[in-house]
């Protein structure tokens, strides 16, 4: 397969899907309500305030006898399709992992996600910088939509550093075994991994999806975004998907030839280049 990077479409879909799930998370009280309604009035009552509080089109009818609106559901529907679609158009750049397969292509999108995130926590971060030390008049909520973006950014892109193989790894001794001992060792971690994701995740559900998903916990401050109910639920969800791919890794790198690690590895060419040129020039 041709490795290729850029294009109009590597930028708008994710960007797309970072937007279409920031609107859904905002107004995920609104879901909440039509879908599971809490059967406790005082839980029902509170995650009714924030509806109204956060709602930003007030004036729309729900839909499907709940609270939920016309807009509430297109972003909800466009998320699957313009996951789908990016995973399909989705282009490796050359300095990604060169072994790559189709079904790495969804730890790719979601690497293209965290770059869009990442390029939107900066602008958030220089918006605030302008407005207080050039207009002095800074927002309640920069800095905790910076954290809160940080959050996912951290999270997210430890998936993608697992299909790049870029996570730590301590190969001292692994480049001393042969072919069939290093396999060993693959079968061994990567079921290390997948039995502390199963007993994190049977361990943690129940709190964290009921008592800060379905609850919806709030941050407690002036802006008050849902960071303990979408951090939390986040992180169980992006280890089952850093514990499938460990599990595709293994798969994908069985018959690969082994790869003998050196301080060279982490040596850019380019880089060593462009010093070669200004010195030159110098």
């Amino acid at each position: 397969m041709k490795d290729e990077s850029g294009g109009f479409w590597q930028w708008i879909i994710p960007l797309a899907i970072v937007a279409s799930s920031a609107w859904v998370v905002w107004h995920m009280p609104a879901y909440i309500l039509t879908i599971a309604p809490h059967e406790n009035p005082s839980m029902l009552g509170k995650v009714t305030a924030l509806h109204v509080s956060k709602d930003l089109t007030p004036d729309l009818p729900g839909l499907f006898g709940g609270v939920a609106d016309i807009v509430d559901w297109i972003a909800l529907a466009a998320i699957p399709i313009l996951f789908f679609f990016g995973v399909r158009t989705i282009k490796v750049a050359p300095m990604e992992y060169e072994h790559w397969r189709s079904i790495d292509r969804i730890a790719l999108l979601f690497g293209r996600i965290t770059m869009m995130l990442i390029i939107l926590m900066t602008c958030v971060m220089l918006y605030e910088v302008l407005v207080r030390y050039v207009f002095e008049a800074p927002t309640l909520w920069a800095n905790e939509l910076t954290l809160w973006i940080a959050g996912f950014v951290f999270l997210i892109s430890g998936l993608y550093a697992m299909q790049q193989r870029t996570h730590i790894r301590i190969f001292l001794l692994y480049d001393l075994c042969p072919r069939w001992v290093q396999r060993v060792f693959d079968c061994i971690w990567v079921t290390l991994i997948c039995v502390f994701v199963f007993f994190t995740v049977f361990g943690s559900y129940k709190q964290i999806f009921i008592t800060k998903f379905y609850r919806w916990e709030m941050f407690g401050t002036a802006f008050d975004p849902p960071i303990p109910a979408t951090i939390q639920p986040t992180i169980l969800i992006v280890l089952v998907l850093i514990a499938l791919q460990a599990v595709i890794n293994l798969i994908s790198d069985w018959n690969l030839e082994p790869t003998i690690h050196t301080a060279a590895d982490d040596i850019d060419p380019e880089e060593v280049e462009a010093l070669k040129r200004t010195l030159g020039e110098n």
